[in-house]
C-alpha cells in the first residue's frame, strides 16, 4: 500500500480506514483487505471464493486436505471449511475470515512441496497436488476429515487419472513419517490393483505402533502394519 500510492505508514493507515468506513474495502484480518465491487457496497460479504484469502492471511500455505480432495475429484463430499497447511504460525486453528471458515495445520516450510498454483480470479492460490494431497491425509486423517473418508478417497485415487505410485510414495518418503506406509499398506489390503504400492509400504516400515486414527478408539494391534486399528475395522476386500 505505501509502495503503491508512494505515502508514508500513517498515510497509508488513514487511507485504508477511509475506504473501509467508505464501504470501498472489507478488512479480513490486520494489515489485509478485499476490495468491494460496486453492485456490493452494502453487503457485509463481498467475496465471491475465499480461497483467494489465502496467501495473504497464511502464506506460505496451501489448500490441502479434505479441500483439495474435493477439488481433484477425489470426494463429492462437502465441507463447510477450507483446509489450509500453512508455515506461518497460529494459536487458533479454527479461523473464521469474512465469512470464511478456515481449519488450520502446522507445518513446517521445508515441507511444502508437490504443490500446483491455481488461478481462482486474479490470486495465485497453492494447492496440494493428487498425490500430496493423499499424502497429506494419511500423515494426519483429521486433515481428510476422518479415515474412513480418506479410505474413501484412496478408492477414487487408485481410479484417478492422475495416479502415479511412484510419485506417491516418493512424496511419503520425502514426507518422512512412517505411520504414512502402516496405514496406506493397511487400507491398500485386499487392492490387488495396487499391489506394487502396497509392497512398497511393507518395505518401509519404521519401528513402533501408530494408530490407524488417532481420533478413533484403537485397541486392535495388526502386528503386519505395526498399526493399532479400531476393534470392528474390516479392510474392504476386493477380487
Amino acid at each position: 500500500m505505501e509502495t503503491i500510492l508512494s505515502v508514508d505508514r500513517t498515510q497509508a493507515s488513514q487511507l485504508l480506514s477511509r475506504w473501509t468506513r467508505q464501504g470501498w474495502l472489507r478488512r479480513v484480518a490486520h494489515g489485509a483487505y478485499v476490495s468491494a465491487p460496486v453492485d456490493l457496497l452494502d453487503s457485509p460479504q463481498v467475496l465471491d471464493d475465499p480461497w483467494v484469502l489465502v496467501p495473504a492471511l497464511y502464506g506460505p500455505a496451501y489448500v490441502g486436505g479434505r479441500t483439495a480432495a474435493g477439488h481433484w475429484d477425489l470426494t463429492e463430499q462437502l465441507f463447510r471449511d477450507i483446509v489450509v497447511l500453512t508455515a506461518r504460525p497460529v494459536r487458533d486453528k479454527h479461523q473464521v475470515r469474512h465469512g470464511a471458515h478456515f481449519t488450520l495445520h502446522n507445518i513446517r516450510e521445508q515441507t511444502i512441496f508437490g504443490t500446483r498454483p491455481v488461478w481462482r480470479g486474479q490470486s495465485r492460490v497453492l494447492v496440494s497436488d493428487v498425490h500430496r494431497t493423499m499424502v497429506d491425509m494419511f500423515d494426519d486423517p483429521a486433515r481428510g476429515g476422518g479415515i474412513q473418508h480418506v479410505a474413501d478417497c484412496l478408492q477414487a485415487y487408485l481410479k484417478h487419472e492422475d495416479r502415479n505410485d511412484d510419485t506417491l510414495i516418493d512424496y511419503a518418503e520425502t514426507l518422512g513419517n512412517g505411520a504414512v506406509f502402516k496405514r496406506l499398506g493397511f487400507l491398500l489390503e485386499g487392492h490387488a490393483e495396487a499391489d506394487g504400492v502396497r509392497e512398497n509400504c511393507r518395505t518401509r516400515l519404521t519401528q513402533g505402533n501408530a494408530r490407524l486414527d488417532p481420533a478413533l478408539n484403537c485397541t486392535r494391534l495388526v502386528s503386519r502394519w505395526r498399526l493399532w486399528v479400531p476393534p470392528n475395522w474390516v479392510p474392504e476386500r476386493r477380487p
